[in-house]
């Protein structure tokens, strides 16, 4: 029986899948005959895909390279992003206004330019070095990837540094954790920041108790030593310091005076900027945040 083998990426963002596979931005079909492109091209006209969506047929090396490239692109946004937040904070600058001066830049855009603590997940790590290592097979020292993949994997601690210093040593500290899953709105906590943040604290001798509304099962079985707690609130209480790794929406609408009230000290690392620094200075935190000085109440 003969057969073709073809690629056809998916571009399936977790927690969007659904709505991702029925709205694509692009379909990328890459077949190495005319009679195995024309049957993928029916399959997707039997799903009603929309209209205006951009159908790119080529050959199977092109169609592979533009996943990879694809998510090779994203990663770098991430990352330089991160590295000018981390100017930003011994500079003066303010991340926030650098990005949105960027981001209004009809040649840049505003997608996949928050700070943060990095990128993790199931996509982007395994893609990019998946990436690298072809392109050393093929000869080629892709330089540039190489170094994406370092400033994502010194963020955390370069983060966890600040909070080292802030706390005079982590030894004994009581450190609260908010969010585990590598992005909200799932479990998933494959590359996720969260496990290096936890390691770090772990291994520098710091008490943890964490929260995460869907993520605590999973990262349970790596870290049982943390305490799982049932709400933020717990976290947070009799905690030195409270660290924000996931973006998840229930953390934006807590009662941050209840928070406050329930904290040894009043010190906030926030690894997704979630909060706003004037609001958190009136309540009387200290609050540190990805590319720009400390927030600290002078009240």
């Amino acid at each position: 029986m003969a057969f073709d083998v073809v690629s056809n990426p998916e571009f399936l963002r977790e927690g969007s899948a659904i709505q991702d596979a029925l709205s694509p931005d692009r379909i990328v079909i890459g077949a190495p005959s005319h009679d195995s492109t024309m049957r993928l091209v029916e399959l997707y006209h039997t799903f009603e895909c929309p209209i205006e969506c951009p159908m790119i047929i080529t050959d199977v090396h092109s169609a592979e390279m533009i996943k990879y490239a694809s998510n090779a692109f994203l990663a770098m946004r991430v990352s330089f992003v991160n590295a000018i937040a981390n100017i930003c904070e011994t500079s003066g600058a303010d991340i926030s206004d650098v990005v949105r001066g960027m981001g209004y830049d009809s040649r840049i855009g505003m997608k996949y330019m928050e700070p943060g603590l990095g990128f993790g997940g199931s996509c982007l790590p395994k893609d990019i070095e998946s990436l690298l290592h072809t392109s050393r097979a093929l000869g080629y020292d892709f330089r540039l990837l190489a170094e994406v993949i370092e400033v994502n994997k010194r963020q955390v601690e370069h983060f966890m540094r600040r909070l080292t210093e802030a706390l005079d040593g982590l030894q004994g500290k009581v450190v609260g954790v908010l969010g585990l899953a590598f992005k909200p709105d799932t479990d998933d906590i494959r590359e996720g920041k969260s496990l290096e943040v936890l390691r770090y604290l772990l291994n520098s001798g710091a008490r943890v108790k964490a929260y995460d509304p869907a993520a605590m099962e999973n990262v349970g079985r790596l870290f049982p030593q943390v305490e799982y707690c049932q709400s933020s609130y717990e976290a947070a209480e009799g905690a030195d310091a409270l660290v924000i790794v996931t973006e998840w929406g229930e953390f934006r609408q807590l009662n941050l005076q209840k928070v406050k009230d329930g904290m040894r000290r009043p010190l906030i690392f926030d690894g997704r900027n979630i909060y706003d620094p004037k609001l958190m200075a009136k309540l009387g935190f200290e609050y540190h945040l990805i590319g720009r000085g400390a927030v600290i109440s002078k009240g």
